[in-house]
Protein backbone atom coordinates (compact mmCIF):
# COMPACT_ATOMS: atom_id res chain seq x y z
CA UNK A 1 0.00 0.00 0.00
CA UNK A 2 1.42 3.45 -0.90
CA UNK A 3 2.50 5.42 2.16
CA UNK A 4 3.60 8.90 1.05
CA UNK A 5 3.49 10.51 4.51
CA UNK A 6 2.68 9.78 8.15
CA UNK A 7 -1.07 10.24 7.67
CA UNK A 8 -3.34 7.81 5.85
CA UNK A 9 -5.89 9.50 3.60
CA UNK A 10 -8.86 7.35 2.72
CA UNK A 11 -12.33 7.60 1.19
CA UNK A 12 -15.44 5.46 1.41
CA UNK A 13 -17.77 5.58 -1.58
CA UNK A 14 -21.14 4.61 -0.16
CA UNK A 15 -24.88 5.32 -0.27
CA UNK A 16 -27.52 6.55 2.18
CA UNK A 17 -30.01 4.08 0.67
CA UNK A 18 -30.31 1.13 3.07
CA UNK A 19 -32.51 -1.08 0.88
CA UNK A 20 -30.70 -1.16 -2.46
CA UNK A 21 -29.27 -4.69 -2.17
CA UNK A 22 -27.42 -6.95 0.30
CA UNK A 23 -24.44 -4.66 -0.36
CA UNK A 24 -26.25 -1.85 1.43
CA UNK A 25 -26.58 -4.00 4.53
CA UNK A 26 -22.86 -4.74 4.36
CA UNK A 27 -22.10 -1.02 4.20
CA UNK A 28 -24.21 -0.41 7.31
CA UNK A 29 -22.34 -3.19 9.09
CA UNK A 30 -19.00 -1.69 8.05
CA UNK A 31 -19.91 1.77 9.37
CA UNK A 32 -21.10 0.23 12.64
CA UNK A 33 -17.97 -1.87 13.17
CA UNK A 34 -15.37 0.63 11.94
CA UNK A 35 -16.78 3.86 13.38
CA UNK A 36 -14.87 3.73 16.67
CA UNK A 37 -11.56 2.90 14.99
CA UNK A 38 -12.05 5.64 12.39
CA UNK A 39 -12.74 8.25 15.03
CA UNK A 40 -9.68 7.29 17.09
CA UNK A 41 -7.45 7.47 14.02
CA UNK A 42 -8.78 10.87 12.99
CA UNK A 43 -8.70 12.36 16.47
CA UNK A 44 -5.08 11.27 16.76
CA UNK A 45 -4.13 12.82 13.44
CA UNK A 46 -3.18 9.45 11.95
CA UNK A 47 -5.84 9.45 9.24
CA UNK A 48 -8.00 11.77 7.20
CA UNK A 49 -11.34 10.40 6.04
CA UNK A 50 -13.66 11.66 3.30
CA UNK A 51 -17.05 10.12 2.47
CA UNK A 52 -18.24 10.09 -1.13
CA UNK A 53 -21.49 9.25 -2.91
CA UNK A 54 -21.86 8.19 -6.54
CA UNK A 55 -24.26 10.25 -8.64
CA UNK A 56 -25.24 10.03 -12.29
CA UNK A 57 -26.74 12.60 -14.62
CA UNK A 58 -29.71 12.43 -16.96
CA UNK A 59 -29.01 13.23 -20.63
CA UNK A 60 -30.57 16.56 -21.51
CA UNK A 61 -32.93 15.03 -24.08
CA UNK A 62 -34.59 12.95 -21.33
CA UNK A 63 -34.76 15.49 -18.51
CA UNK A 64 -38.51 16.01 -18.82
CA UNK A 65 -39.29 12.29 -18.65
CA UNK A 66 -40.89 10.77 -15.59
CA UNK A 67 -37.80 8.65 -14.99
CA UNK A 68 -35.48 11.64 -14.77
CA UNK A 69 -37.87 13.74 -12.74
CA UNK A 70 -38.29 10.89 -10.26
CA UNK A 71 -34.62 10.02 -9.95
CA UNK A 72 -32.85 13.38 -10.31
CA UNK A 73 -32.48 16.80 -8.72
CA UNK A 74 -31.34 20.12 -10.17
CA UNK A 75 -33.16 19.44 -13.44
CA UNK A 76 -31.49 16.13 -14.22
CA UNK A 77 -27.93 16.99 -13.23
CA UNK A 78 -27.63 14.58 -10.28
CA UNK A 79 -29.45 11.25 -10.12
CA UNK A 80 -29.75 7.99 -8.21
CA UNK A 81 -31.70 4.92 -9.32
CA UNK A 82 -35.16 4.22 -7.95
CA UNK A 83 -34.67 1.14 -5.78
CA UNK A 84 -38.06 -0.40 -6.70
CA UNK A 85 -37.82 0.66 -10.36
CA UNK A 86 -41.44 1.70 -9.87
CA UNK A 87 -41.70 5.47 -10.11
CA UNK A 88 -45.03 5.59 -8.32
CA UNK A 89 -44.05 3.39 -5.38
CA UNK A 90 -41.93 3.95 -2.27
CA UNK A 91 -38.94 6.24 -2.13
CA UNK A 92 -37.68 7.98 -5.25
CA UNK A 93 -34.12 8.20 -6.48
CA UNK A 94 -34.12 11.97 -6.02
CA UNK A 95 -34.78 11.50 -2.29
CA UNK A 96 -31.64 9.39 -2.11
CA UNK A 97 -29.63 12.06 -3.95
CA UNK A 98 -30.82 14.72 -1.50
CA UNK A 99 -29.89 12.57 1.49
CA UNK A 100 -26.49 11.76 -0.01
CA UNK A 101 -25.97 15.50 -0.46
CA UNK A 102 -26.99 16.14 3.14
CA UNK A 103 -24.46 13.61 4.39
CA UNK A 104 -21.72 15.20 2.30
CA UNK A 105 -22.61 18.56 3.80
CA UNK A 106 -22.68 17.14 7.32
CA UNK A 107 -19.08 16.05 6.76
CA UNK A 108 -18.13 19.49 5.41
CA UNK A 109 -19.74 21.32 8.32
CA UNK A 110 -18.24 18.89 10.83
CA UNK A 111 -14.81 19.46 9.26
CA UNK A 112 -15.21 23.23 9.47
CA UNK A 113 -16.22 22.82 13.12
CA UNK A 114 -13.07 20.83 13.91
CA UNK A 115 -15.09 17.63 14.38
CA UNK A 116 -14.55 15.64 11.16
CA UNK A 117 -15.17 12.37 12.98
CA UNK A 118 -18.78 13.43 13.65
CA UNK A 119 -19.76 12.15 10.19
CA UNK A 120 -19.45 8.59 11.50
CA UNK A 121 -21.91 9.37 14.30
CA UNK A 122 -24.33 10.97 11.86
CA UNK A 123 -24.11 8.10 9.37
CA UNK A 124 -24.66 5.48 12.05
CA UNK A 125 -27.45 7.36 13.85
CA UNK A 126 -29.20 8.05 10.56
CA UNK A 127 -29.11 4.40 9.56
CA UNK A 128 -30.54 3.41 12.95
CA UNK A 129 -33.17 6.14 13.29
CA UNK A 130 -34.12 6.96 9.70
CA UNK A 131 -34.29 3.59 7.96
CA UNK A 132 -36.19 3.05 4.72
CA UNK A 133 -37.34 -0.28 6.08
CA UNK A 134 -39.15 1.51 8.90
CA UNK A 135 -40.47 4.25 6.57
CA UNK A 136 -38.48 6.92 8.42
CA UNK A 137 -36.08 7.91 5.63
CA UNK A 138 -36.92 11.61 5.61
CA UNK A 139 -35.70 15.19 5.79
CA UNK A 140 -37.27 15.66 9.22
CA UNK A 141 -35.53 12.60 10.65
CA UNK A 142 -32.18 13.63 9.16
CA UNK A 143 -32.47 17.12 10.61
CA UNK A 144 -33.19 15.67 14.05
CA UNK A 145 -29.96 13.67 13.82
CA UNK A 146 -27.99 16.77 12.75
CA UNK A 147 -29.38 18.70 15.73
CA UNK A 148 -28.66 15.85 18.15
CA UNK A 149 -24.97 16.01 17.22
CA UNK A 150 -24.75 19.74 17.89
CA UNK A 151 -23.93 20.61 14.27
CA UNK A 152 -25.32 23.74 12.63
CA UNK A 153 -28.42 22.82 10.64
CA UNK A 154 -28.32 26.27 9.05
CA UNK A 155 -24.83 25.62 7.69
CA UNK A 156 -25.79 22.16 6.44
CA UNK A 157 -28.79 23.59 4.57
CA UNK A 158 -26.68 26.41 3.11
CA UNK A 159 -24.17 23.84 1.89
CA UNK A 160 -26.93 21.76 0.27
CA UNK A 161 -28.39 24.61 -1.76
CA UNK A 162 -31.66 24.27 -3.68
CA UNK A 163 -32.26 20.82 -5.24
CA UNK A 164 -35.04 22.27 -7.40
CA UNK A 165 -32.85 24.97 -8.96
CA UNK A 166 -31.93 24.75 -12.64
CA UNK A 167 -28.29 25.16 -11.71
CA UNK A 168 -25.18 23.20 -10.81
CA UNK A 169 -24.62 22.13 -7.22
CA UNK A 170 -20.96 22.62 -6.33
CA UNK A 171 -20.85 19.73 -3.85
CA UNK A 172 -22.39 17.15 -6.19
CA UNK A 173 -20.46 18.39 -9.21
CA UNK A 174 -17.27 17.76 -7.23
CA UNK A 175 -18.50 14.23 -6.47
CA UNK A 176 -19.05 13.55 -10.17
CA UNK A 177 -15.58 14.88 -10.91
CA UNK A 178 -14.01 12.69 -8.22
CA UNK A 179 -15.72 9.58 -9.62
CA UNK A 180 -13.55 9.87 -12.72
CA UNK A 181 -10.24 8.06 -12.41
CA UNK A 182 -6.92 9.84 -12.25
CA UNK A 183 -3.74 8.08 -13.27
CA UNK A 184 -3.75 4.50 -12.01
CA UNK A 185 -6.69 5.07 -9.67
CA UNK A 186 -9.49 4.26 -12.15
CA UNK A 187 -13.14 5.31 -12.17
CA UNK A 188 -15.33 4.62 -9.16
CA UNK A 189 -18.24 2.52 -10.45
CA UNK A 190 -18.99 -0.03 -7.71
CA UNK A 191 -20.39 0.40 -4.21
CA UNK A 192 -18.84 0.14 -1.79
CA UNK A 193 -15.38 1.28 -2.85
CA UNK A 194 -12.63 2.15 -0.40
CA UNK A 195 -9.78 4.35 -1.62
CA UNK A 196 -6.68 4.34 0.58
CA UNK A 197 -3.85 6.69 -0.35
CA UNK A 198 -5.32 6.86 -3.86
CA UNK A 199 -5.55 3.08 -4.38
CA UNK A 200 -8.98 1.48 -4.81
CA UNK A 201 -10.28 -1.52 -2.90
CA UNK A 202 -13.73 -2.71 -4.01
CA UNK A 203 -16.27 -4.63 -2.00
CA UNK A 204 -16.43 -5.07 1.75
Amino acid sequence: MPHPDERVEYELWTNSNDECSPRCGEQVAFVRSFRGHAQILERGGYARFTPHYITWYCPEAFRLTRQCQSQCINHGRYCAPDREEDFGEGYEGKQVVVENLRQLCVHRVANESGLPWAWWDFAMDYKLRCSMKEKKYSKACAEEVVASLGLSLEKVLACMGDPDADADNAVLSKEQEDQIGRGSRGDVTILPTLVINDVQYRGI
